[in-house]
């Protein structure tokens, strides 16, 4: 009987001194609560540049190594340039055509201008010439006037009578032929001043030609250029599968570049987590890969949505049955410079981590 008394007692013990516990363990978790939030749906991201030739072709030597370091503007890998020389020197020889046509364009324009300014000058010589023949049949139009009354009056032999009609006659004969000159001098002129015109539209079409074929060779030279491809930041490669003969695509991904100088946490917090949490609060974080390390952060941005609006096919609430379901939303936080930088190297993106945030 006794035995069994002591059993009941000891019982009792646990159980209270469990009880005990448990109540002190849900205060501390309670207390906890009014100045912590956590979560551990969190991983640790970084920037990963896509590695994309911008030209194609057969690759001629590839210069790092899986998971290598490099620095920004060290060569990755090289593609045969044979090609892009060749393509180089056809628009190089299309540039120097159109040079020549500018050349020759140019000398036409002068020629023609020439002509026109000679016609000009014949047109102006023209119209003094016939000023004055109208000058000299004004004066034989009226001796011939005086000459034919004075026969009539048979005061005159009829010998200068035709004398003064013929010396008339000539006179309107060659103002009628210098006319005619005149015509045919301003029609070559306005000829000419049409052919000026079209001239200098070719120059300006040659022209044309010739910043159209500039622009060829900077565009074979940039592809030329791009047959070199540089690391474009300072970090780690991923796995590089490539080797020399392989042909790559223009816009390609071919491995990933790493950004190992930048890293922060996204943290994925239930919406009933977020009420008190605001920008700049300190974070505690632990990474699962090494156990005692505690790196410090502050919350840096909160996304503009849950990850669900994100994902590839997003929740429609409007159809079916609702259920409703608990969204997370994506919280950034950034690393600050009182971290250990040796820990911060040894971090790698995709890590999982837990993140503690103080509210207070």
């Amino acid at each position: 009987m006794e035995k069994k008394k002591k059993i009941n007692k000891k019982f009792v013990i646990i159980i209270s001194t469990l009880v005990v516990l448990a109540l002190v363990y849900g205060g501390y978790k309670y207390i906890r609560s009014l100045s912590h939030v956590s979560t551990d749906d969190a991983q640790i991201e970084a920037n990963m540049n896509s590695i994309i030739p911008h030209v194609g072709g057969y690759i001629n030597k590839v210069y790092v190594t899986d998971n290598q370091k490099v620095k920004k503007g060290d060569t990755l890998f090289t593609i045969d340039q044979n090609d892009y020389l060749v393509k180089l020197e056809q628009a190089k020889a299309q540039l120097a055509a159109a040079k020549s046509e500018v050349k020759v364009a140019e000398a036409s324009i002068g020629s023609y201008r020439a002509n026109a300014a000679a016609s000009v000058a014949n047109v102006s010589s023209a119209g003094g010439n016939i000023e004055t023949a109208k000058i000299k049949l004004g004066r034989l139009t009226n001796d011939y006037n005086r000459y034919k009354n004075l026969y009539e009056k048979h005061s005159i032999t009829a010998q200068q009578y035709e004398q003064a009609l013929a010396a008339k006659e000539e006179a309107e004969n060659q103002l009628t032929i210098l006319q005619s000159q005149q015509k045919a001098v301003s029609s070559q002129s306005k000829a000419a001043n049409s052919q000026t015109i079209i001239s200098e539209k070719q120059v300006n079409v040659a022209d044309a030609n010739v910043k159209s074929a500039q622009a060829m060779v900077d565009a074979a030279q940039l592809n030329l250029g791009y047959t070199v491809v540089l690391a474009p930041i300072d970090g780690q490669l991923s796995n590089v599968d490539l080797q020399s003969g392989q042909f790559v695509q223009p816009g390609q991904a071919l491995f990933y570049l790493v950004n190992t100088g930048k890293k922060w946490v996204v943290a994925n917090f239930k919406e009933t987590q977020v009420d008190k949490m605001r920008v700049g609060q300190k974070v505690s974080i632990e990474v699962d890969a090494f156990p005692g390390d505690e790196f410090e952060g502050v919350v840096a941005t909160f996304s503009p949505a849950t990850g669900a609006k994100f994902s590839l096919l997003p929740p429609d609430n409007a159809t079916g049955n609702f259920v409703k379901t608990i969204q997370r939303l994506p919280v950034k936080i950034d690393f600050t410079k009182n971290n250990d930088t040796d820990k911060l190297e040894r971090l790698r993106s995709g890590m999982n981590v837990d993140v503690d945030v103080h509210l207070k």
